[in-house]
């Protein structure tokens, strides 16, 4: 674990030597960040070149498995924009130095991060301590690890006891399916699959009750946003169309499932069960008091300071107030 976490520090210090003079130049084509198996109403307007035609700019799609090799691939210059960037990744390279800033909220899903333990171990929330010595799949730095730690904390786990393996959560629901984990952490499609062999400690709505919440962002260099700004505001505007397509159901959402359903490479019926769990703000909702008007930042200084007490990262930010541009998604909602 440790040694991950160094080289998360490394590679977010990266940002600092090269991200100036890789966003210097004025931008003919950008790369964006998504995950596979996240079926989000974006993707219909990846497929359909709605970006490309608004934005005026050639966009190249990488998929990631995790939101740390995110954070990793814009400190290098490969990405300029990450779509659904959990919130414990983007903490974990600013606290270490990478100047990133939150650009909207992408998505908030409770029920669709979580841990499973195995079936066979009769483990609930009511024996969790049971769960000491065991071993257990979870991808280091990501939202699935902040919320492992904030429910171990939570049931007085001592997780120092434990054996905790940093994987993928494709490979973690591998690994779990195969009996080789006592317990997996995820989201996703993996998540389904990891539900197939074991049981959740808190559901959605009980992790939110004790103060796990569980949403990603969009998030950017800070130097692609200042230099960027309208072509940044040109994709939040795009992206706030397709949730609100999305949001009105019917006709919309029924022309959308299919074209999200095989862009997430996921069967329709998958993609429908995973998005009934997912929220996606309004524009207007994201620029109040509870996101990005000041929740935003106060929650990233929560997991900043939960990750240092638990020996995650060296230190925290005094603030994250400059880690979260506003300006972009303001202009997006005058466009």
């Amino acid at each position: 674990m440790k040694i991950r976490e160094l080289a998360l520090t490394l590679a977010a210090g990266v940002s600092i030597l090269t991200m100036g003079s890789v966003n210097a130049r004025a931008m003919d084509e950008i790369t964006v960040a998504y995950f596979l198996e996240w079926p989000m109403p974006f993707e219909y307007g990846k497929v359909m070149g709605i970006y490309e035609k608004e934005m005026g700019v050639k966009v190249n799609w990488r998929s990631f498995d995790a939101g740390t090799a995110m954070s990793a691939a814009m400190a290098s210059g490969d990405v300029q924009i990450s779509v659904s960037q959990g919130v414990p990744p983007f903490v974990v390279a600013t606290s270490a130095g990478q100047d990133l800033q939150v650009a909207d909220i992408a998505v908030v899903y409770n029920d669709n991060d979580n841990c499973v333990v195995k079936s066979s171990l009769e483990i609930t929330k009511d024996n969790a301590k049971e769960l000491e010595g065991k071993k257990v799949g979870v991808p280091i730095g990501t939202a699935a690890h902040y919320g492992f730690l904030k429910q171990m904390a939570h049931f007085g786990v001592d997780t120092s006891t434990m054996e905790i393996v940093d994987m993928a959560p494709p490979d973690g629901a591998a690994a779990f399916a195969q009996g080789n984990l006592d317990m997996a952490c995820g989201w996703g499609g993996a998540l389904r699959r990891m539900k197939e062999h074991g049981n959740v400690l808190l559901t959605g709505a009980e992790k939110d009750a004790i103060g796990i919440s569980v949403y990603d962002v969009t998030s950017v260099p800070a130097t692609f946003a200042a230099e960027n700004s309208e072509l940044l505001a040109k994709f939040l505007k795009v992206t706030a169309d397709m949730n609100a397509k999305w949001a009105k159901g019917g006709a919309d959402a029924a022309e959308m499932l299919p074209v999200i359903a095989k862009d997430a490479g996921m069967s329709e019926a998958d993609t429908i069960d995973t998005m009934k769990g997912f929220q996606f703000p309004t524009v207007e909702e994201q620029l109040s008091a509870k996101w990005l008007g000041g929740g935003t930042q106060a929650f990233l200084k929560g997991v900043g300071d939960f990750f240092k007490e638990q020996g995650n990262i060296p230190a925290a930010r005094d603030t994250y107030d400059g880690a979260v541009n506003t300006g972009p998604l303001d202009a997006a909602s005058k466009m």
